[in-house]
């Protein structure tokens, strides 16, 4: 049986090498004798280290964890090109713990035979009632009547009024699974819902309930809550700031659960700051982890969450059992599913790398 290493980026242990992350599908080798699983422990963090948790989403995976890779299993790092500087005669998949692969240079790893595949929907729930939870917490301005409580301001209870769902307009970018699954829950609270979405079609949107409107200014518009499923990319990278807050209403709230680099932040501090909208809940930020002192954390009509809201256990286990099924199928030479970067499949090099495990097959 030709054994084959899969590594677990070091992100999933803790400062005492053990897991941080309680289950992540382990089991499902344990009756696979040829599956050799470990971790880039390199990565992971060292106690005293304080500064980790400052450089966790700039992780890098590097040439040396390359090499010595028959597969990557990808929870925060970066797979840039220059990951394949050495040699990647081994590497013949890297699994996406999650469905964003914004941070995966897909050309170099087709270059390099190496097939990318995530787990796209095992989060669509998760994200979804995520963003759902920010919208009624802002909606009933949660934030501010917990403070009232914790400062002894019974007095501010007629100041400190909040707005119901029935009838609002919620407003949601990007009409992919996460999107269709918020409109799905905001139908029972009575919410008028549009979209965006320039792929979606006119009548897979109608059987949701949803309408397409044209334009991302006509949403803005609009809407009472804004909220942002779609994915990061080129054309989306930096594509909503200033003006667009400017078109919303000054008492519409933005929620982003997507990827905080589609907002240019500091023109959405800006318009948080001035009142040109009424608040947000935020789950991802431009430069990931924030300080401390981040700007956004002076502010009372913002609800912030460190990029996990929706990593809920369940979630995690649907997750990681995708990304073990995956493993388990490339570790018998067969093509994983939800491969992202499909060029890759008709490429000698990628099909004869895969070959070499089909005996596993009988195992």
């Amino acid at each position: 049986m030709p054994p084959f290493t899969v590594n677990y980026t070091g992100d999933y242990l803790d400062e005492s090498g053990r897991l941080a992350v309680p289950d992540i599908a382990l089991d499902l080798y344990e009756d696979l004798p040829f599956i050799r699983q470990d971790y880039l422990r390199d990565q992971s963090p060292r106690p005293g280290d304080t500064g980790y948790w400052d450089r966790l989403y700039s992780l890098e995976i590097t040439p040396a964890q390359v090499e010595q890779s028959d597969a990557i299993v990808i929870f925060r790092p970066w797979v840039r090109a220059s990951a394949f500087a050495g040699s990647a005669e081994r590497l013949t998949v890297i699994g996406r713990a999650g469905a964003g692969y914004d941070k995966i240079d897909l050309a170099a790893c087709t270059e390099n035979d190496v097939a990318v595949f995530n787990a796209p929907d095992t989060l669509t729930h998760a994200t979804a009632s995520s963003a759902f939870l920010l919208i009624l917490a802002l909606a009933k301005r949660l934030k501010e009547q917990e403070g009232l409580v914790r400062r002894g301001r019974w007095d501010l209870q007629a100041a400190t009024m909040g707005v119901d769902l029935p009838g609002k307009v919620l407003g949601i970018v990007g009409l992919g699974a996460s999107g269709r699954e918020l409109a799905r829950l905001a139908q029972p609270w009575g919410m008028q819902v549009i979209a965006f979405s320039p792929r979606a079609r006119a009548d897979d949107a109608a059987a949701l309930g949803v309408r397409l409107v044209p334009t991302l200014a006509e949403l803005l518009e609009a809407s009472d809550f804004v909220s942002l499923h779609n994915r990061l990319d080129a054309t989306t990278r930096a594509m909503i700031g200033a003006s667009d807050f400017r078109r919303m209403k000054r008492s519409a709230y933005f929620v982003n659960v997507a990827r905080g680099e589609i907002v240019r932040e500091a023109e959405l501090i800006e318009a948080l700051q001035d009142g040109t909208i009424a608040g947000a809940g935020l789950d991802v930020f431009e430069h990931e982890p924030i300080p401390s002192d981040h700007p956004l954390t002076k502010l009372d009509n913002v609800i912030l969450t460190p990029h996990w809201l929706p990593s809920t256990r369940d979630a995690a286990r649907m997750t990681m059992v995708s990304v073990a099924e995956g493993i388990i199928s490339a570790s018998q030479g067969l093509v994983p599913d939800n491969v992202v970067n499909p060029d890759v499949l008709e490429r000698p090099g990628f099909r004869a790398k895969l070959a070499r495990f089909a005996a596993n097959r009988n195992s």
